[in-house]
């Protein structure tokens, strides 16, 4: 995750409450889906950017969870994500996010 959206989910958070917001991510892999969710849960692991030590804790899911997906109009998937779900690695993917929610509700 860069640090312009690092410093976007902080003003986001302390705007809006961290409690109101949704972190979607489109990470094109399990590892890098997971440094992302663990980034915007726990803080940024490179301790370089704005959530260094942040703890936000903060809802994460990615776009090719089905609890997302149903939420997506058919059009607007097809277009923004359409083959790129068939090539993915879906289930790894959302099996990683998963792990960090899980991580931080069991901190």
């Amino acid at each position: 995750m860069d640090l312009r959206s690092q410093e976007a989910i902080v003003k986001l958070a302390e705007q809006n409450g961290k409690e109101n917001l949704l972190v979607i991510l489109g990470s094109p892999d399990p590892e890098s889906a997971e440094i992302a969710a663990e980034t915007v849960i726990v803080g940024d692991p490179s301790y370089a950017g704005p959530l260094t030590e942040a703890q936000l804790g903060l809802d994460v899911h990615h776009v090719l969870d089905e609890e997302v997906r149903k939420h997506i109009p058919e059009d607007v998937w097809e277009d923004q994500i359409g083959v790129m779900a068939d090539v993915f690695d879906a289930e790894g993917i959302n099996d990683a996010v998963a792990r960090m929610r899980e991580g931080a509700e069991g901190s």
